[in-house]
């Protein structure tokens, strides 16, 4: 299939902001996982995994219990997964998902972001058929073969393995990402994995011109300034 993880990563820009930022949307994705799948990551493989993340992106301890602690509790938010899509500056893709407590707050926010960089938001699914949902494992390393030969024999789909520049790249479907990942720790004990992660990869990808690039930068800025954005997913590839 030909994809370059690193373009992928280069042009999606999946990212978090400042620390504040980043803490506030851990600390939520957290609370929302215990919530919902128990607050004990040995029983929650899900919540042990985004622990795993959070401790990698550097969230402090506390940040992480203190979450924790608040799903322990009785009560509390309630935070649902809103999910928007539609066509950014340049004509690109775009992908936006957030978790909220309140919708209409939301969606007016997001919607905001779309009106003041003259974008289009487009309806449920206007986007998403354009984009494959992987799990997605990298690591340093070249055998293509043994890695193909430990996911057969642990039974896991595999879409594609991709070796570059003494890295190995493993696409999955999405719901085989923990069965990918088990298998993977039980081959390869000894590899630590630089990328593991559920992630919506383009089909195709679209080329901003220079002249598109401040409003698309604007656009992803605003997007990333919203308190309930998780994760920006888009097909643009950005001029050099």
């Amino acid at each position: 299939m030909g994809r370059s993880f690193e373009v992928r990563k280069a042009s999606m820009a999946k990212t978090a902001g400042q620390k504040s930022k980043l803490y506030s949307k851990y600390g939520k994705q957290l609370y929302v996982m215990a919530k919902n799948g128990g607050a004990d990551p040995t029983a929650n493989p899900s919540l042990r995994s985004l622990i795993e993340k959070a401790k990698r992106d550097q969230v402090p301890s506390h940040v992480i219990e203190k979450a924790l602690e608040k799903a322990n509790g009785a009560g509390g938010e309630t935070f649902v997964l809103a999910r928007y899509e539609g066509f950014g500056p340049g004509g690109c893709s775009i992908i936006i998902d957030c978790l909220t407590d309140n919708n209409n707050r939301t969606i007016t926010d997001v919607r905001n972001c779309f009106t003041k960089t003259g974008s289009k938001m487009g309806a449920p699914g206007s986007v998403a058929h354009l984009f494959d949902h992987f799990a997605i494992l990298a690591f340093q390393g070249d055998d293509e073969e043994a890695v193909l030969e430990a996911m057969m024999a642990a039974d896991v789909d595999i879409t594609e393995v991709e070796c570059k520049d003494g890295q190995i790249i493993l696409f999955a479907p999405a719901t085989e990402f923990f069965k990918a990942k088990n298998a993977f720790h039980e081959a390869f004990p000894d590899v630590e994995l630089a990328v593991e992660e559920i992630s919506f990869v383009p089909q195709t990808n679209t080329d901003i011109s220079s002249d598109d690039l401040p409003m698309f930068e604007k656009f992803i800025n605003m997007l990333n300034d919203c308190d309930d954005v998780q994760d920006i997913y888009h097909n643009a590839i950005l001029p050099k």
